[in-house]
């Protein structure tokens, strides 16, 4: 593993086409965003985000979709979403589960900044 600036731990794969290798987001309880962008632009270079974003179908492109997921996303989470069908189901149950902690989180700053202003 290797881990980005910010500590977070992450995925190196090596691929054919690209060298040198590239890093996956582990996804973590406070990364949510961030992690978000990163699998957008990993997804993309795989060319299988239209499995996430409308909703393809392809069997090929959602196994590489679900493959490049769960190898960003804890083995807690892999058991919870594991039973999904779709790459675009994985990923929407991951979004519903963080959203709720990112607001937490945005609304704590918010309200220590608020403190810290008054």
């Amino acid at each position: 593993m290797v881990g980005d600036e910010a500590g977070d731990a992450a995925v190196v794969v090596r691929s054919k086409e690209m060298s040198p290798s590239m890093t996956h987001p582990m996804l973590n309880a406070t990364n949510y965003a961030v992690w978000t962008m990163k699998m957008k632009v990993m997804l993309g270079i795989h060319k299988v985000w239209e499995t996430i974003e409308p909703g393809s179908l392809s069997l090929e492109k959602n196994d590489v979709a679900t493959g490049l997921i769960f190898q960003s996303i804890p083995e807690y989470l892999v058991i919870q979403v594991g039973a999904k069908e779709t790459a675009k189901e994985i990923w929407d149950k991951t979004k519903t589960r963080n959203l709720g902690a990112d607001r937490v989180t945005y609304f704590s700053f918010l309200l220590e900044y608020e403190t810290f202003l008054f």
